[in-house]
């Protein structure tokens, strides 16, 4: 096993099989966490299979040939943890946090699920059945339905253009022996990423990753995403008309990787229209009153709250602007009031002290945040699949870095028509005069 001690605390490993390593020393409380990362999401569906990465996650709480579904709980909870998993466009993820003199039961269940999953037919025929009635619960919310049109008219060819619940056609039509091909393929020590962090002493715990995962054995190579979404060459707009007397809009860009050298500008931008939310890692945060969007739409009465969403990936996503129409108020003037705002940032650019109060407040936000030792695993694992773990260790660095003319190059390079999916849900009610 190869070993790097890197600093503050944190130490990688690579191991013979593949199975990459981080752990970080935290002692202020006698706690551990683990996360567990496999390089398998959305982005490696394609028609035909999309949802069925989401569903191996399910089926990997459903027993292994040595522990059953309801050992897998319980053996956490009895022992003072707690555990979850979710499936995202990158990649599928396992947690678990507990007293830290009990982490090495946390590391003997992962290894035993990533290779000896039962998959019972029966098990997966009722999981698809829980999911399908997910999938359904989804769409009686708006902003589910408005989303998925959007990034599906968003992406013509990136496998970002599918929810990660997939469709309800192919969720009906994949097999027991389909899902457990792909759990086969995707679920191995060289395609996952095993992040530790809490009150324990690194070498100890290396030593019996080595002992526990060393015997694994790799799988082929997965296959790569070799898809690359041609630019937009101008705007697009989708209605979806629903249930409810409410209206809402959303203005989704094209926006670089997580990697890309405009992405910290775009964090800055993101936190002056709309607030800053750290690393929070499905958008929002802390309080965007004072934010250039909440002045415009919500102080103006234009709308009832507005937020933006910014989301780290492997490869270009989306930066989605989201608001709830005002009652009384029609969508058409939402969007004008946010295009008004978005061309004033173009002109006029942000003041040296606008950006740094919102870099400030990002920095609040991203040590609140990361302060405990679940979330220390979580971003080091995170970013050594994005990147390397520096992407976490340096992101406020970098983002200091930032400056007023780099943010207004950012708004002129992707906040623009031609690069604009427009999303419209109506409330029927509404259209209907029956609200």
């Amino acid at each position: 096993m190869r070993v790097a001690r890197v600093g503050d605390g944190i130490v990688r490993a690579k191991l013979p099989n593949g199975l990459r390593v981080i752990a970080k020393e935290m002692h202020a409380a006698p706690v551990a966490a683990l996360s567990v990362w496999y390089r398998v999401g959305s982005r490696n569906e394609h028609s035909g299979i999309t949802g069925i990465s989401h569903w191996v996650e399910h089926l990997m709480f459903k027993g292994t040939r040595r522990y059953s579904e309801f050992d897998l709980d319980r053996l956490i909870s009895r022992n003072g943890g707690v555990n979850n998993a979710f499936t995202w466009l990158d990649f599928t993820t396992y947690y678990e946090t507990l007293p830290a003199d009990k982490l090495t039961l946390a590391l003997d269940l992962e290894a035993d699920r990533m290779t000896n999953a039962r998959f019972d037919s029966r098990a997966v025929a009722l999981e698809r059945d829980v999911i399908l009635n997910e999938r359904q619960m989804y769409e009686n919310n708006p902003a589910f339905r408005l989303g998925e049109e959007i990034q599906a008219a968003a992406f013509k060819v990136h496998p970002y253009g599918h929810e990660i619940i997939g469709y309800a056609c192919d969720l009906q039509a994949l097999t027991r022996d389909d899902v457990y091909a792909y759990y086969r393929r995707y679920y191995a020590p060289n395609n996952a990423v095993i992040a530790v962090a809490g009150d324990f002493d690194a070498r100890d715990i290396l030593a019996h990753i080595e002992r526990r995962y060393g015997r694994l054995k790799p799988a082929p190579p997965a296959p790569a995403v070799a898809a690359v979404e041609p630019p937009q060459r101008g705007e697009r707009r989708v209605v979806v008309r629903g249930e409810g007397d409410t209206d809402y809009l959303t203005l989704a860009f094209h926006a670089p990787a997580a990697t890309h050298a405009d992405y910290m500008a775009f964090v800055a931008l993101d936190a002056v229209l709309c607030g800053a939310n750290g690393l929070s890692f499905f958008g929002g945060g802390g309080n965007n009153r004072s934010s250039r969007l909440s002045r415009a739409l919500v102080d103006g009465g234009y709308a009832a709250d507005v937020s933006g969403s910014l989301v780290p990936t492997l490869d270009p996503f989306l930066y989605t602007l989201q608001a709830t129409v005002m009652a009384g108020r029609e969508v058409a003037e939402v969007e004008a009031k946010v295009w008004a705002e978005l061309d004033r940032v173009r002109r006029d650019g942000v003041t040296r002290a606008e950006l740094d109060k919102a870099i400030k407040q990002t920095r609040a936000q991203l040590v609140f945040s990361t302060e405990t030792a679940t979330s220390q695993a979580f971003w080091l694992g995170f970013s050594e699949v994005i990147a390397d773990y520096t992407w976490f260790t340096t992101f406020l660095e970098r983002l200091m870095r930032v400056s007023p003319e780099d943010v207004v190059c950012v708004a002129n390079r992707y906040l623009t028509r031609d690069n604009v999916t427009v999303g419209c849900y109506l409330g029927q009610d509404k259209a209907n005069g029956s609200a």
